[in-house]
Parts: structure tokens; sequence; C-alpha cells
């Protein structure tokens, strides 16, 4: 990746869709622009590229729920619309893991819980907590605690 951080990219995708005309994508890149700038102001600093990583995670995780709950109304058409707003938000999203590198890590982590003598539930969170820095923006996190608890039961 380039020089240039995560929010220069948002800001110059931001012009490139005025330019194009293309309001889906703007809508979409404006409201993540939106939530990183409100996030700045809270906290009175700039971002660093993983918490706007962790920003566009949380906004990913709503459109995954949104499109399960639309199609299951069989609202297909605000499914789409959510899809297309979800495949913008990933483009700015590291290169997601691959499922070996997803299993890798789950069973580095169950390795490393296991040799703290850590079992049980407590077993589950202690694993998520090395798992979440370790897959940050690469893996669907809901995907990776599900089979976490397969593996631990």
């Amino acid at each position: 990746m380039s020089t240039a951080t995560l929010k220069t990219r948002l800001s110059d995708s931001v012009k490139d869709a005025m330019r194009a005309k293309d309001t889906a994508r703007l809508t979409t890149l404006r409201f993540l622009l939106a939530a990183v700038k409100q996030k700045e102001v809270d906290e009175r600093r700039d971002l660093a590229d993983a918490e706007i990583t962790a920003i566009i995670e949380k906004q990913v995780k709503q459109r995954r729920e949104s499109i399960a709950a639309f199609e299951q109304a069989g609202r297909t058409e605000t499914a789409e619309q959510e899809k297309a707003e979800l495949a913008v938000l990933q483009e700015f999203l590291p290169q997601a893991a691959s499922p070996e590198e997803v299993s890798a890590a789950i069973d580095a982590a169950i390795a490393e819980v296991t040799a703290q003598g850590v079992t049980g539930a407590p077993a589950m969170g202690k694993a998520m907590a090395i798992l979440k820095p370790a897959l940050a923006g690469r893996a669907d996190m809901s995907a990776v605690s599900a089979q976490l608890k397969a593996r631990l039961s």
C-alpha cells in the first residue's frame, strides 16, 4: 500500500466519486468519512489507520446484518443497495485473510490459551482477545468466533 493514509484515500475516493457522478458510492463514502470525523471530534485528535479500519469494520458488520434482515423480509432491492455499499466499504479494508490463515490463527490462539492453562468458557474470551488484533479488518469476526467455538467444544 502507498504512503497515503486511509483517511487521505477516503477523501480522494469521495472526490473521484463526485467527478464520476457516482451518487451511490459517494453517499457511502461520505457517510463513512462523517463517522471518522465524528470520532476525531469526540476524541479531539486525528485517528490512526487502525482506528479508521475499526470504524469501517463496524459499518461492514451493520451492512451484513441489514442485508440479512432485508433478504429475510423479501426486500431484495434494498438488500442489493446495502450489498453495493458493503462492496465500497470493503475496498478500504486490508486484504482479507484466507481460510487457511484464519484456521492457523485459531489454532495458534487455542494453543496459546491451552498453554496458559485456561479451559472452558474463559478460553473462548481469551482466544478471541488474541484473534481480534491478529485478524482485525481481514476476517468476519462473527464467523471466526463461530469456528473457534466449534473447535473448543
